[in-house]
């Protein structure tokens, strides 16, 4: 609140504030009343006037007797309103009011005294903490009750009575301020007391913040830092933050409403006066790290961890600095939630532009057509993201996708469909799409067609798996799901015609009569072992990580496969005899193919060179 204002409710009680021109004399009556309430006045002033009593010097008005403090307080309002009924009957030379004013001046140096002693001797039941508490002493009550009756009946007491001698210190002090702060703004003294107040509380308030380790810091200063020395800062502002709003700023806020309750204007210039620097420097932190370059993975996520702290505690925040001499607290604080949401819809862009800069050439090929480790950053990234839930929907709640993207054929059906959907949810889509292009580019690397489906295919997989297990999903939409659901089956399919369609061509359509010559079925024994082994030993340094898929996989493959082996197996192999080299030709059983099959996918490589009667015991959930 302006001086000015602060002047014309304080008075300065050294001026001629009772100087008023003489009206009229008191009548009889009225004159020795007068005389009586000053008279009384001074016996119980003077007793307390620490310049010529040794034992006021000493002691203290409050704590001595509480009783008698209240008299003090009344007997000074019963002298103020005999002042003012003096000031406006008798003359500025009046003996009377000349010594009142004397007595006066005495008694507000001694609430002076007194007001000061309480705040400074009751630090600690006037902590911020113990007068927050004060608004919920039923719970802190109810706390020391769910102790286990088990014998600690003796500790349970010990807390209860902590508690409640905590409460009732503080709740004296408080009152005791109360009545000291109505008694001396009503006399005119307020800029006094006002003036200890602010000393006194602005000091633990700043020092609470600096205990709670947020330091002042310039833009500069936050540019310059490492960003794992920012880092620590950020995470012990997390922490900060919490305890400053819900402990410091609500205690003080209390403090002072109860103190003051006397004048809204006196109660609002205070406490922006003792909480304001305290809290734009807690609140302008943020947006410091926002402004930093550092562009760190991380630094997304901790900045999204100081707009979720900021955001879910705004209605506090709102409620303790809703003085429109506060308001420059929630304009900061709301600042740094827009410095922090422009810094993450930059830091987005960024992620887009490195997934867009990344060269098919610059990482050597997944062996075997297996997960690139871009789709886990990227997706880890992501699904990181979406568990920030509203937070990422508010930030990222605008935005305009590029309006002729170029992208390959392959992926115009994956693209983001639905303008109503919301802009974050568009925006990850966009995102994951350019990761797909990105890929599609470093399948066309691989020399064999099928291996390169096989790849998009378990790309695709990682990416659908990792949606459905994280909030990705809740904003991308099941029909997003399905759909790329489908199109990692296609890549499957085209996969699995590529690798293994020479294998099942080289299998005759049917077996029905008439039954195949010896050389036939030689011949035909001889090319799907050749096909078979070929496409095994090709396929053998495949690799399908997501046990889904893989099931899926040999499912297809090697259910159809083994099948259609076994009634060919049974229709040729008694043409071919008991001759002595039989085993060149029938070199498979349809248990052998299915032990060979199961071993696919792992990237452990193709070897025929026997099979295993452990395998032939083994039952898959895909053979028939």
């Amino acid at each position: 609140m302006p001086r000015k204002g602060m002047r014309s409710i304080c008075f300065n009680p050294r001026t001629s504030s009772f100087a008023l021109p003489a009206r009229r004399a008191l009548p009889g009556p009225a004159a020795a009343e007068a005389d009586k309430v000053i008279e009384s006045a001074a016996l119980l002033i003077m007793k307390w006037n620490p310049d010529t009593s040794s034992y006021a010097r000493v002691t203290s008005l409050f704590y001595e007797s509480k009783r008698e403090a209240a008299q003090f307080i009344a007997c000074v309002s019963n002298l103020q309103k005999s002042m003012h009924a003096l000031a406006s009957a008798s003359p500025v030379s009046d003996e009377r009011l000349i010594h009142a004013q004397f007595l006066m001046e005495i008694a507000m140096k001694r609430l002076q005294k007194e007001f000061y002693q309480i705040l400074s001797l009751n630090r600690a039941h006037l902590d911020p903490e113990s007068v927050s508490a004060r608004s919920s002493r039923t719970s802190a009550r109810s706390s020391t009750s769910d102790y286990s009756d088990d014998g600690n009946g003796d500790e349970e007491c010990a807390a209860r009575d902590t508690i409640t001698e905590v409460e009732e210190a503080s709740t004296a002090a408080m009152s005791d301020l109360q009545s000291i702060a109505e008694c001396m703004i009503a006399s005119g003294y307020g800029k006094e007391c006002v003036a200890i107040y602010k000393i006194i509380r602005k000091s633990i308030v700043d020092e609470g913040i600096y205990r709670l380790g947020v330091e002042r810091m310039s833009a500069s200063q936050a540019a310059k830092m490492d960003w794992d020395v920012l880092e620590m800062k950020v995470k012990n502002w997390l922490e900060a933050v919490k305890i400053a709003i819900r402990t410091l700023f609500t205690g003080e806020r209390i403090l002072c409403d109860h103190v003051f309750a006397a004048s809204d204007t006196i109660r609002e210039s205070v406490f922006s006066e003792i909480s304001r620097d305290g809290a734009m420097l807690l609140f302008g932190f943020p947006e410091l790290v926002a402004r930093s370059k550092r562009s760190k993975e991380e630094k997304m996520f901790r900045l999204l961890d100081m707009y979720s702290a900021i955001s879910e505690n705004w209605p506090e925040i709102e409620s303790i600095f809703a003085f429109e001499s506060t308001s420059a607290v929630r304009s900061q604080a709301i600042s740094s939630l827009a410095r922090i949401g422009e810094s993450a819809q930059a830091m987005l862009s960024e992620v887009e532009a490195a997934i867009q800069k990344d060269s098919p050439k610059s990482s050597p090929l997944v062996a075997g057509g297996g997960v690139h480790t871009l789709t886990v950053r990227v997706m880890n990234y992501l699904a990181l993201l979406a568990d920030y839930g509203s937070i990422v929907v508010d930030i990222f709640a605008v935005w305009q996708g590029p309006a002729k993207p170029s992208l390959p054929e392959l992926y115009f059906d994956m693209s983001p469909e639905s303008d109503d959907a919301p802009a974050v949810s568009l925006r990850l889509a966009w995102l994951i799409l350019v990761l797909l292009c990105k890929l599609d580019g470093k399948a066309k690397r691989y020399k064999d067609v099928a291996t390169s489906y096989l790849f998009l295919a378990n790309n695709l997989q990682h990416v659908v798996s990792k949606v459905r297990a994280s909030n990705l999903q809740d904003l991308l939409g099941e029909e997003w799901v399905a759909k790329h659901e489908r199109k990692v089956k296609q890549f499957a399919g085209k996969y699995e015609r590529l690798a293994w369609g020479q294998v099942f061509a080289s299998l005759p359509e049917g077996s029905s009569p008439p039954p195949p010559s010896p050389a036939q079925a030689q011949e035909r024994f001889r090319r799907f072992n050749t096909s078979f082994g070929e496409a095994y030993r090709k396929q053998g340094e495949s690799v399908v990580p997501d046990p889904k898929l893989r099931e899926e996989i040999l499912g297809s493959v090697g259910g159809r496969l083994v099948q259609a082996y076994r009634e060919f197996y049974e229709a040729h192999r008694p043409a071919i005899g008991k001759e002595r080299n039989e085993g060149h030709f029938v070199r498979y059983a349809p248990e052998d193919l299915q032990n060979y099959l199961s071993e696919l996918f792992c990237g452990t490589g193709g070897d025929l060179g026997s099979t295993s009667s452990t395998l032939s015991n083994r039952r898959l959930s895909w053979s028939r």
